[in-house]
């Protein structure tokens, strides 16, 4: 098999519809909008989950009880192996170095350090939260947690 050989499956393309060429195309005249109607104009037709005037069924069901999405901490988690490909022996763990190495973007209420991977490298992990299995990954390399 080469990429000169390479065709697309059998179906898979389909000719596109050329709106308002002629009556004989089989879309001509109105395009395959019908006749008057507000679907029929540009730009026209229906928001999302209109109903047509009857009561929407977002707005039918009962809402109940408390979600906390809204209001929960947005948490950037880096594992204990990411740590150990992009930092140096003896480094200084914390905010500023882990957005210089690239492992977070973006904006987040708090920064948690879980134990997922090996650690071979002395850290110190500072101004982040760190899980009892990283704890116990990074002090056991030598690194400590402030």
């Amino acid at each position: 098999m080469n990429l000169h050989n390479i065709k697309p499956r059998p179906g898979a393309k389909h000719r596109v519809k050329r709106l308002g060429c002629g009556e004989s195309s089989g879309l001509g005249k109105t395009s395959g909008r019908g006749h008057k109607g507000q679907k029929s104009r540009s730009g026209g037709g229906v928001r999302p989950g209109f109903e047509g005037g009857q009561m929407p069924l977002h707005r039918r069901l009962p809402k109940r009880g408390f979600n906390n999405t809204r209001f929960q901490d947005k948490i950037a988690v880096v594992n204990v192996a990411s740590l150990n490909d992009r930092f140096e022996d003896g480094a200084t763990v914390n905010e500023a170095t882990l957005r210089a190495a690239r492992l977070i973007k973006g904006s987040y209420d708090a920064i948690k350090v879980l134990g997922n991977g090996d650690l071979a490298k002395k850290l110190t992990v500072e101004g982040c939260k760190v899980s009892a299995t990283a704890r116990e990954k990074i002090e056991k390399a030598g690194g400590s947690v402030a």
